[in-house]
């Protein structure tokens, strides 16, 4: 996962930067080096006035142009009067223009990327219909937590109704304001509030785990060898009716009974092929054993493929998407409702959503995300980001007046401390996370 982070970052820092590059020299601005990465330098070359090297701290790059007051601090050449092909003898809207670059070109990435993406691979998703036609859900913990029960069929998310279940489990729902699902719960219909903090607890897999699951009939699927099942012969299809004296429907009722079933042996009565005459065995049980079955996942999933055409505004709208819920993070974070700690991510989570298994197309989901989130967060009105560059201008533009270099050059410091500051808080944040979550887990 390290490998695919680091390529994903390095084509992406890398689009950035070469989106500032070729605006610069569009205006005439001279661009004195372009980098991947920070120093030190592992090589370089140069053609024409612009040296390209890749550097061996694969945490970013930058973009060095004259007359520019950046990362690089170098102040000396900006006691000189301005020259003609420098940043700070252009006009403002073509500043303005190099600074957005990089922003531009990180937007269009991410659009171009999660347009391939649902045009190669479509979507595909576990239809709503069927897991309530199916037993509807098992709620963990947290489900619990907040008012939904094990049975409940979710029917509308905010008043609204939903084909794909995995909806009920996007970001963007809990993020939402007096947000709330619709439930059939004994034939009545009940709606389950979500509280606004509850994106703090479903910020990891563990918590997602720790949810909601749709609910599966007690049919056998795989059967484990040298399990019970496996020595009374229970094959794939069979359904479970009783186990322990105790009727059941679904596999969640027949774990509870195991994990709670304190005698010697248990009897379980099955129907081959899940119809027809019942079977009965009686088996040895040890305490803490397992009947040793997984059920058969008989939910429906739905495919919907794309032509190019239809990919295009589908895939700008879910690129688009992640923009949207950026900025409803930040206004969650900013008001106070949720805690930055439970909610940002650093490198060190980002790169665990890669996963430990090269897959492509979770790679290039991932590249399309990120973009879109490099994009957000380089926009922020914060000096030493594209976005402080823009602040100024903007206000240079409007009022008239361009701030000191003196000034430019304080903003900038302040800046890289408070991003500096920013990164260790988020980097130790993932240590502490993940630290915590090994600990509650019982893992070395």
């Amino acid at each position: 996962m390290t490998a695919q982070i680091l390529l994903s970052l390095s084509i992406l820092v890398g689009l950035h930067e070469m989106g500032h590059l070729l605006a610069a020299k569009f205006f005439d601005m001279r661009v004195e080096q372009f980098s991947i990465g920070f120093p030190p330098k592992l090589f370089s070359f140069k053609y024409g006035e612009t040296e390209y090297a890749l550097s061996a701290i694969p945490l970013g790059g930058f973009v060095k142009i004259s007359g520019m007051i950046d990362e690089s601090l170098d102040t000396e050449a900006m006691k000189e009067p301005p020259k003609p092909y420098e940043f700070r003898a252009k006009p403002a809207w073509q500043r303005l223009i190099v600074m957005l670059g990089g922003i531009i070109v990180n937007v269009i990435t991410g659009v171009i990327i999660f347009i391939f993406l649902t045009w190669i691979y479509g979507e595909t998703y576990m239809s709503k219909d069927s897991v309530n036609a199916n037993g509807g859900i098992i709620a963990m913990e947290l489900g619990e937590e907040i008012g939904l029960k094990t049975g409940d069929q979710i029917v509308a998310i905010n008043g609204e109704e939903f084909d794909d279940f995995q909806q009920v489990m996007k970001s963007e729902v809990f993020l939402g304001s007096d947000a709330y699902y619709t439930v059939l719960r004994d034939g009545e219909r009940v709606d389950v509030a979500i509280p606004d903090d509850f994106i703090e607890k479903m910020n990891d897999e563990e918590s997602m785990m720790n949810f909601i699951y749709p609910r599966l009939p007690s049919i056998v699927g795989q059967v484990q060898e040298g399990s019970i099942a496996d020595r009374v012969g229970l094959k794939e299809g069979d359904k479970i009716v009783e186990v322990g004296g105790i009727p059941v429907n679904y596999q969640d009722e027949v774990s509870a009974i195991v994990r709670g079933y304190d005698q010697d042996s248990i009897t379980v009565k099955y129907q081959p092929g899940g119809e027809g005459q019942v079977v009965a065995f009686k088996e040895y049980f040890a305490r803490d054993s397992i009947i040793g079955f997984s059920a058969m996942d008989v939910l429906e999933r739905e495919r919907i493929e794309f032509t190019f055409a239809e990919a295009v505004p589908y895939g700008t709208k879910k690129a688009f998407n992640i923009v949207f819920l950026q900025v409803k993070a930040f206004g969650k974070m900013l008001s106070g409702v949720i805690n930055p700690a439970k909610s940002l991510a650093g490198p060190i989570r980002i790169a665990q959503a890669y996963g430990g298994e090269w897959v492509w197309e979770r790679f290039w989901f991932m590249t399309g995300l990120l973009s879109m989130v490099l994009a957000f967060m380089n926009l922020l009105p914060i000096p030493a980001l594209d976005g402080g560059h823009v602040m100024f201008l903007s206000y240079e533009m409007i009022s008239g007046h361009k701030p000191s270099d003196k000034f430019l050059e304080n903003a900038q410091k302040v800046g890289m401390v408070l991003l500096l500051s920013l990164m260790v808080f988020v980097i130790f944040n993932d240590i502490f996370s993940i630290n915590a979550v090994k600990s509650l887990f019982g893992i070395d």
